[in-house]
């Protein structure tokens, strides 16, 4: 079984191709930093996603190897900063290498797996893709871009055996500072600094804690082997999974249009509780298959 898997360097693209290796799979990694050495069953080439002729040269070189079986589109970056403040090259570049990235790997990805008869295509979207998060308008953005466009993909390649999945996972230790950008206006002058700080401290903490990369790369792995893949997989801690419901409940509950939504404490507390008493074996992690309905 043959894999491409994009953003390979570092983070969970890393440790997702070194599963998939681990695991018996042909891995051709791509990234901006690889020179196309071979480490077992791994080779990695480069790739820069942004750029049409490095998105060819990486197909033509990988097509020696053999056709996919399965897509894995890990690469992305962040950018920092507040909706006035982040310039519009950030969200233009944030954009095109998560999503505009991954859909002109897909174009040349998907012929292939056509003309071989199927193939899983496996998108690494967010939580962001399901709630958004202060200062983080343009990753979110581009998550949220990632699961609509899933939503299409998935109903229009079913008839050619082809199967769509979405990774949404929670914060998750060993990402790479490379992929983390700050907008240049975020600086002690800003009127948002003082929640910025607050904010990107939150996160580092939680990215510091969070869960373990290489059991989510085995995870990933594990879910290619199935026959039927679920449609999107949830893998993160308890309060993460559990966050973009209370943040629905709450929005939906609060009467201050012009408040940004609140996330009860006691709501989140008590769906943890729920989730700990329902998945005792799990409490460190939890995961959540939703399937889509493509029969006519």
């Amino acid at each position: 079984m043959i894999a491409y898997i994009t953003g390979a360097s570092s983070g969970l693209g890393a440790y997702t191709a070194q599963a998939l290796a681990d695991n018996g799979w042909t891995v051709v990694a791509g990234a901006r930093s690889f020179t196309g050495e071979t480490d077992g069953r791994m080779t990695h080439l480069p790739l820069d996603v942004t750029r049409d002729d490095s998105v060819r040269d990486f197909m033509e070189r990988a097509k020696q190897i053999g056709a996919p079986d399965a897509v894995i589109h890990c690469a992305a970056v962040l950018c920092f900063g507040s909706c006035e403040e982040t310039a519009l090259a950030d969200y233009a570049r944030v954009m095109e290498t998560n999503f505009l990235g991954m859909a002109r790997v897909n174009q040349q990805v998907l012929p292939l797996m056509r003309e071989k008869g199927g193939g899983k295509v496996v998108l690494f979207s967010s939580i962001n893709g399901l709630m958004g998060l202060p200062f983080q308008s343009a990753y979110t953005a581009s998550k949220h871009a990632i699961e609509g466009y899933a939503e299409c993909l998935a109903q229009e390649v079913t008839p050619f055996g082809i199967q769509v999945m979405l990774i949404e996972p929670g914060d998750h230790r060993g990402g790479s500072s490379r992929c983390r950008l700050t907008s240049a206006a975020m600086t002690d002058a800003s009127p948002y600094w003082a929640d910025f700080r607050k904010g990107t401290e939150v996160i580092r903490r939680d990215e510091e804690n969070g869960s373990d990369p290489a059991k989510l790369g085995r995870r990933v792995a594990e879910l290619l082997t199935r026959e039927k893949l679920p449609f999107r997989k949830k893998i993160g801690s308890p309060a993460q999974m559990l966050a973009p419901h209370a943040a629905q409940s709450s929005a939906r509950t609060r009467h201050e249009p012009h408040s940004a939504p609140i996330y009860p404490w006691w709501q989140i507390i008590r769906q943890i509780i729920i989730a700990l008493l329902c998945f005792p074996k799990k409490c460190g992690i939890i995961e959540q298959d939703r399937h889509m309905n493509l029969e006519a």
